[in-house]
């Protein structure tokens, strides 16, 4: 008898092995979806936790009690800063008839339907 193993033997073998590192290799990559998985879901639960952006905002100018200088829309990227106040649609409204300038990037007179005079 011989001790070398048959060829036979030997491709058994390397199927077992194959077979062995695709089963780690398919568990890795069920552990990185699983993780993302989460890491979406957390995403997820904090898109739906953080509060709605308001509508409109009114932009005042500086100083204490200066008067409004502009009206913007809810996300607009140019009302940034703690002289921007929420306020309804309908004050935005009236903010605009009174020729409170409308922000030129968001464009609330077009969304709200105001034609200024």
């Amino acid at each position: 008898m011989s001790d070398t193993p048959s060829r036979l033997e030997l491709l058994y073998f390397a199927r077992r092995v194959v077979v062995q590192q695709v089963e780690a290799s398919l568990a890795q990559l069920n552990r990185w979806i699983a993780i993302e998985e989460e890491r979406e879901a957390a995403r997820q639960r904090a898109a739906e936790r953080r509060p709605k952006p308001p509508e409109w905002l009114i932009q005042r100018g500086i100083g204490a009690g200066s008067p409004p200088v502009q009206v913007h829309r809810g996300g607009c990227d140019m009302a940034q800063g703690v002289r921007v106040k929420e306020i309804t649609e309908d004050q935005a409204r009236r903010a605009l008839y009174e020729h409170v300038e409308a922000c030129s990037f968001c464009n609330p007179d077009t969304a709200l339907r105001v034609i200024p005079e």
